[in-house]
C-alpha cells in the first residue's frame, strides 16, 4: 500500500484589521477579519519537515497589514484581489516558486456613525449589528475567481407565510398554518463572473433585492422564498453567475394562554432558538461560466 500527500493548504486565520482614513476632517473607518491560504509544492514540509517552501504565516499576516499601509484597502474584493496576486506572482519572480495557488477570505464588519443632533458625527461610530459583508477570492496562476457574499442578516415577516399541505405519519405533530411568523438569519454566498465589477454597487444591489423578494413574496415555503430570492437576484444582475443560500428557519411558536383564560390570536410567541429547520439552495443561470476553483474548499452549505 502507498500512502500519498492529498490537496493541501495553509496559512494565516482570523487576522483583525482595522484602518482609520484620517485624509479630511471626516474620518472612514473599515474593520475586517482577513484570512489567507496558499496553496502549491508543498510536499517537503509535510513529509519532511523541511520548511524551505514554507512562506511563514507570520508572514501571510504582516502582508496583509502593509498592503492596507502601502494603499487604501478600498473594496474588500480589489484588497482580496491584490492580496491573493501577490502571493501567486511571487511564483513567477522567484520569491514564491513553489505557491501556485491563494485563497483569501474576508469578513467586513459594519459601523454606523453615531448622529449628534441629527447629523452623522465625524469620527464615532456604532456597531451596525451582526451582519457581515464577505469575499473569497481565488487565485490560481493566471486564473481568479470571486464569491462574494453576506452573513446573519437578520429578517422577519409578521404574516405573508404560510406552511401546509406536508405528509404526516405516526411522529409527525406540527400544525398545518395559513398564517405564521417567518423569520431567518440569511448566508448568502454568490459568484461573480469577471472581475471588472462596481463590487459595491452590486453587493448594495444583489442585497436589496433579496431583502425586497423576502418582503413581498407570499411564501408557501422557506424553499419557495429561497428560490424566489436567487431567482430575483439572477434575473437583475447579469454579473452574477448563481447564488447559494443557506436559511435556518427561527420558528417562533404560538403561546399556549388557554390556562390563563385567554386567547391567543397570532400574536403571542416563543421565540425558540435551537432547534431549527435548516434550508440551503443553489440557483444559478443554465448559460453560467465554469465555476473552476471558485467554490474549492470553502464551507459548504
Amino acid at each position: 500500500m502507498a500512502i500519498i500527500l492529498g490537496p493541501n493548504q495553509y496559512g494565516k486565520a482570523e487576522v483583525r484589521l482595522v484602518t482609520v482614513n484620517r485624509s479630511g476632517p471626516v474620518h472612514h473607518i473599515k474593520d475586517l477579519t482577513v484570512s489567507t491560504s496558499l496553496r502549491g509544492s508543498l510536499e517537503r514540509t509535510h513529509l519532511t519537515g523541511d520548511n524551505s517552501d514554507v512562506v511563514a504565516t507570520d508572514t501571510q499576516k504582516n502582508t496583509v497589514y502593509a498592503f492596507a499601509k502601502e494603499s487604501p484597502v478600498g473594496e474588500i474584493e480589489d484588497f482580496a484581489l491584490r492580496l491573493g496576486k501577490h502571493f501567486v506572482k511571487g511564483s513567477s519572480v522567484g520569491e514564491f516558486s513553489h505557491i501556485s495557488g491563494a485563497r483569501v477570505l474576508i469578513d467586513e464588519h459594519g459601523w454606523d456613525r453615531i448622529a449628534v443632533e441629527g447629523k452623522p458625527h465625524d469620527h464615532s461610530f456604532s456597531k451596525a449589528g451582526n451582519e457581515k459583508r464577505t469575499t473569497a477570492v481565488t487565485v490560481h496562476g493566471d486564473q481568479t475567481w470571486v464569491v462574494s457574499g453576506l452573513d446573519d442578516l437578520v429578517l422577519l415577516k409578521s404574516t405573508g407565510s404560510e406552511f401546509h399541505g406536508f405528509p404526516r405519519d405516526k411522529y409527525t405533530t406540527l400544525r398545518e398554518t395559513e398564517d405564521r411568523i417567518l423569520a431567518t438569519a440569511v448566508t448568502a454566498r454568490w459568484r461573480y463572473q469577471g472581475t471588472d465589477i462596481d463590487w459595491a454597487k452590486s453587493h448594495q444591489e444583489v442585497r436589496r433585492i433579496m431583502l425586497e423578494t423576502f418582503a413581498t413574496k407570499h411564501s408557501l415555503s422557506l424553499q419557495q422564498t429561497l428560490y424566489a430570492m436567487g431567482e430575483a437576484v439572477l434575473e437583475a444582475r447579469s454579473e452574477v453567475a448563481e447564488v447559494r443560500l443557506s436559511l435556518p428557519n427561527k420558528h417562533h411558536f404560538l403561546v399556549d394562554l388557554e390556562p390563563f383564560g385567554l386567547t391567543n390570536d397570532n400574536e403571542v410567541f416563543y421565540a425558540a432558538d435551537r432547534p431549527y429547520g435548516l434550508i440551503e439552495g443553489t440557483i444559478l443561470r443554465d448559460d453560467a461560466e465554469d465555476p473552476g476553483l471558485a467554490w474549492h474548499t470553502l464551507a459548504a452549505f
